[in-house]
């Protein structure tokens, strides 16, 4: 095991307040189109979303998971390793890039809550090996720990389920189940996932694969969801890697009405959610103001509207 590994998963998170949910539930598996634990019932997990890795680095640290898992009491987090190729990231400099996602997993391991390893990539099918390896690797290291969500395509865009995807997801995940046959693995949708139905319609043969449903509330409503329930009435299992209270660009304000159906959908499912984006980006999706230097301890003038909305509604306040 790795010296990092050994001390993150060492240090006393005397400052976790909902450490447990891992042990309570064990590793998450599908049954029919629903998630459940090692008990054999549904499980539903909720968090945050990093931001590209490439670009929001300063908050892939164990002190900011820390503080989402004690204040905000996050069950989930989302480690979105940014892949594309001009965008300075994990295909640029991809030491530095891991070395950013795996702070997140192992402060997720020692604060005992699910961690999603996101390949946050519009065009995975165009870097199959890159995926492979990287996926392998996380497979090899982190395979044994029960708090690991693979999700091998974060949002594909406008491309064939059978014909692009598919074929992409099979070659990822025979690799990572050469390392680890167990861990929940998920994957992404066509058209920025959100064509669950296509992926219904044609699903993957494996043990233990989820489909990737993302949603924006002040863009999506009533017509995705019923794409999510065709897909879910056709028995395949539904995760919400990336959702938003705001508009699908990022802008806006909050819809309230829309994130309220929204979360009324997502548990009469049962479905996890982690939601965009711990980052201090000038838009409506982030949840720290621009101005704010701190990584962990945001008080409620540095949060966002959005921030200290999902601040309240993860602490269920």
């Amino acid at each position: 095991m790795k010296p990092a590994l050994i001390f993150a998963l060492c240090l006393a998170t005397a400052s976790t307040l909902l450490a447990g949910v891992v042990e309570k539930n064990g590793r998450l598996r599908t049954d029919g189109n629903r998630i459940v634990g090692d008990h054999g019932k549904p499980v539903a997990v909720h968090g945050m979303s990093h931001f590209w890795s490439q670009w929001e680095g300063e908050f892939y640290t164990a002190e900011t998971v820390n503080w989402l898992v004690k204040d905000w009491h996050v069950t989930l987090t989302r480690a979105a390793l940014g892949v594309h190729a001009g965008a300075l990231g994990y295909q640029q400099q991809p030491a530095r890039e891991i070395a950013k996602i795996k702070r997140v997993i192992n402060a997720a391991i020692a604060n005992d809550i699910y961690v999603i390893i996101d390949w946050h990539d519009h065009h995975a099918e165009d870097n199959v090996e890159g995926a492979v390896a990287f996926f392998s690797q996380m497979a090899k290291t982190y395979g044994a720990y029960p708090h690991i969500i693979y999700e091998i395509y974060n949002e594909p865009l406008k491309v064939s389920w059978s014909e692009t995807v598919k074929p992409y997801a099979e070659r990822v995940i025979a690799a990572i189940r050469k390392h680890d046959p167990d861990n929940l693995i998920v994957v992404g949708t066509p058209y920025w996932s959100q064509r669950v139905d296509e992926a219904a319609a044609d699903p993957i043969h494996d043990i233990n694969v989820a489909y990737v449903l993302h949603f924006y509330a002040a863009t999506h409503k009533a017509d995705l969801r019923a794409r999510a329930q065709k897909a879910l009435d056709m028995g395949v299992a539904l995760m919400v890697t990336e959702w938003g209270t705001v508009e699908a660009s990022g802008n806006g304000g909050i819809d309230y009405k829309s994130v309220a159906e929204w979360r009324a959908f997502m548990e009469e499912h049962h479905l996890s959610g982690a939601t965009w984006a711990v980052s201090d980006k000038d838009e409506g999706a982030g949840i720290i103001k621009p101005h704010v230097t701190k990584i962990s301890g945001w008080t409620e003038d540095e949060l966002t509207e959005h921030g200290n909305f999902m601040r309240r509604l993860l602490r269920r306040e």
